[in-house]
């Protein structure tokens, strides 16, 4: 891997992460694409980078997270079950990091996109907001975030359908998910740093540096832009993208 490849999939990490089209799918195929092999390594690198991502959310809602006590709490009830069950899954859920899967992830999430947001567009207005979250809501947006452990699901969009279904509105579900990345992501970075340190060399730090560096910056930009995107629309056009990028994969990708 050069470093123009790490910049390219820091790219693509920081853009994809926070929306709901599977940053870890995309890695996936634009490492394809490069004719980058997922070697142990470069699965690592490809986790590793997405701490850039982390950062990214940490500096945008650094009040926020230093300020409400109570949502800190609320995001550690929402980490629970995805931690719980990649700890267990670890092993499994690594044989699924294949072109194929995501693709066929990647249609199975638009359709489920589309569906939902139909079922919900006859509701009135929202039934709680983000300072008003339950715990018992926070766990359930978390059960459903652990779907994203298989590649192409995608964890923001399972955390903000998860916060869609429970009564949520669409910026509230966007903000939850975000800030749900940062104990699901760093447990994620930090686990597999540790189950993997000893096939790191001096080179992979240097083209993490530089994924880290540019996902950082474009996962800022991505935030931005989707916050203000569905102030006045759905999720469906990200349905739509993500049936035509699994439909476009599966034709391209061996």
């Amino acid at each position: 891997m050069t470093i123009v490849d790490s910049i390219i999939l820091g790219i693509v990490e920081g853009l994809s992460e926070f929306l709901p089209i599977s940053s870890t799918g995309h890695l996936i195929l634009a490492s394809t694409l490069l004719k980058l092999g997922q070697t142990d390594t470069h699965k690592v690198f490809e986790v590793t980078i997405q701490s850039g991502a982390i950062l990214a959310v940490v500096w945008l809602y650094r009040t926020q997270l230093t300020v409400k006590t109570d949502l800190l709490l609320k995001l550690g009830a929402g980490f629970l079950p995805t931690g719980i069950l990649g700890f267990l899954l670890y092993k499994s859920v690594k044989l699924l990091f294949q072109p194929v899967t995501v693709s066929y992830m990647l249609i199975a999430g638009g359709i489920a996109f589309i569906v939902i947001e139909r079922h919900l567009r006859g509701r009135a207005t929202p039934e709680c907001t983000l300072q008003d979250l339950s715990y018992k809501k926070a766990v359930a947006i978390g059960a459903i975030q652990s779907l994203s452990m298989i590649p192409g699901v995608s964890r923001s969009g399972a955390t903000i359908m998860g916060g869609l279904l429970v009564g949520m509105g669409r910026k509230d579900a966007a903000e939850f998910s975000f800030l749900l990345a940062i104990p699901t992501m760093l447990a994620a970075t930090l686990y597999d740093i540790y189950k993997n340190f000893s096939i790191f060399h001096f080179s992979d730090w240097q083209n993490i540096t530089a994924g880290f560096v540019t996902s950082f910056i474009f996962a800022v930009i991505s935030i931005k832009v989707l916050l203000r995107f569905i102030t006045s629309h759905t999720f469906i056009p990200f349905g739509v993208y993500r049936i035509a990028a699994g439909v476009l994969f599966l034709l391209l990708v061996p």
